[in-house]
């Protein structure tokens, strides 16, 4: 096993292992935040406990994405199970709105008959103890995801620092009803609740389908790309064409024509396409690059349909992982 095969295996195990600390993070909100609606009768805490509910739901859908996502190649998906992250993410944002919708039809029918709450501080204390759990995890998760490259991770981490921001809404709404006896303010905190989690579930679903639509690479991943391929050509005689990329998950992928002198061996040329890749690999840490070897003198070299100059896509017809070089 490579250096870099070794890197990849000990981001995957972080991966399931960060996921795991979502679920149990869900179960104990999920606990105070019920408890918390219960003692006091508050629909800005059921609504509360709601939202955690999905969190418990969509972190038990990320364990199963991430354990699916990190399974090597096979012969039935030659690339890998990179965009079971997308999934996740988009259902994800899918519970959100039937989270939503929950508590805005329990907070009107609420606005319409108040109800008192009782023992508010024993409420908020449950409450906030729970909203520290979020922050803790949620804090985590977005930190270890953006170093795993991981949209699994990540949304899942957001989620529950939305959870973070809508509890803190919560607790100030129960508080000023507690002061004043402003029993209105509950369902009104609950009905804000509610459309911020919304906002939340747009923007997962937004970035879930984006993804599933082979997305490039962002433009600093791309740059860093196109700074490699000019040490190569400043070094010659080689060019470079048809630069295309492609992410999914936390898989990245590379795709380039290689342009050598027509008097180069076929070993010569395959042999720079290696070192190509292994560069590739370098600077993006586990990504997938795919080097065609073409004549530079051939005019058909560069009579190709899927270049970016032609089109706005992603790569044509799909190989396997590794590096594909011909003449």
């Amino acid at each position: 096993m490579t250096a870099i095969d070794d890197r990849r295996a000990a981001g995957q195990r972080t991966l399931v292992r960060m996921m795991g600390l979502s679920v149990a993070a869900a179960v104990v909100t999920i606990v105070l935040k019920l408890a918390a609606a219960g003692i006091t009768g508050s629909v800005g805490f059921l609504s509360d406990a709601m939202e955690s509910g999905v969190n418990l739901v969509a972190a038990l859908v990320g364990l199963w994405a991430v354990r699916l996502a990190v399974r090597p190649p096979d012969l039935g998906h030659h690339f890998g199970h990179g965009k079971a992250e997308y999934l996740s993410a988009a259902v994800e944002g899918a519970l959100i709105f039937v989270a939503a919708g929950a508590i805005l039809w329990t907070s009107v029918r609420r606005l319409i008959d108040p109800v008192p709450i009782e023992q508010p501080g024993l409420g908020l204390a449950l409450s906030t103890g729970a909203s520290l759990v979020n922050l803790a995890v949620g804090v985590a998760l977005v930190r270890v995801g953006r170093r795993e490259r991981s949209i699994a991770l990540v949304a899942d981490g957001r989620h529950l620092l939305t959870d973070v921001v809508t509890s803190a809404g919560v607790l100030v709404g129960i508080a000023l009803v507690a002061v004043f006896g402003w029993d209105v303010l509950d369902p009104i905190v609950a009905l804000l609740v509610g459309v911020n989690i919304l906002y939340t579930g747009v923007g997962l679903v937004r970035r879930s389908v984006t993804g599933l639509l082979d997305a490039a690479l962002p433009p600093e991943d791309a740059a860093r790309v196109e700074a490699l391929l000019d040490r190569y050509r400043a070094a010659g005689p080689v060019d470079f064409h048809a630069l295309r990329t492609r992410e999914s998950g936390r898989q990245r992928f590379v795709y380039v024509h290689l342009l050598v002198p027509d008097d180069w061996t076929v070993k010569r040329g395959h042999d720079l396409a290696e070192e190509l890749t292994a560069d590739v690999a370098e600077i993006l840490p586990g990504a997938w690059a795919f080097v065609h070897v073409e004549p530079i003198d051939d005019p058909r070299s560069y009579d190709h349909p899927m270049a970016p100059e032609d089109v706005a896509g992603g790569p044509g017809p799909e190989e396997p992982p590794g590096v594909t070089s011909g003449v």
